[in-house]
């Protein structure tokens, strides 16, 4: 005979939840900073986003995978052009406006990685 204890709540730090919500913890309310989120909460933050949770992934500011994400470049992209912070949607934007040379060399190389990644596979669904 077995007894069943009753399910404890799956929870992660706050740091790893921002991560998975896109955001920066650093910008993110106090009461979601202090303390662990449950998997039932981060569904929820992801299913129906509260307005600072809409702002935040709008307007930034941005960690460094979604700035890289947005400006079509890597991380260590972002690190050889000297931008190790995070950055808001208007600065992105700036960016892209002003398309600075080593922007294009990124984003050039970015796309050589992502072609021949996309070769790879394709050699491997042939094996």
């Amino acid at each position: 005979m077995s007894t069943s204890k009753a399910k404890t709540p799956q929870t992660m730090k706050s740091a790893t939840a921002a991560k998975k919500l896109g955001i920066l913890l650093s910008a993110a309310p106090a009461e979601f900073q202090e303390g662990p989120v449950s998997r039932d909460e981060l569904n929820a933050l992801q299913a129906d986003p509260p307005s600072w949770l809409a702002d935040l992934r709008r307007e930034g500011p941005h960690p460094r995978q979604v700035v890289a994400a947005k400006l079509r470049v890597s991380a260590s992209g972002l690190a050889r052009a000297g931008i190790t912070g995070p950055l808001t949607t208007a600065e992105i934007e700036n960016l892209k406006a002003e398309n600075p040379d080593w922007l294009e060399r990124e984003q050039a190389i970015q796309a050589e990685v992502r072609k021949e990644e996309l070769r790879l596979k394709q050699q491997r669904a042939k094996a």
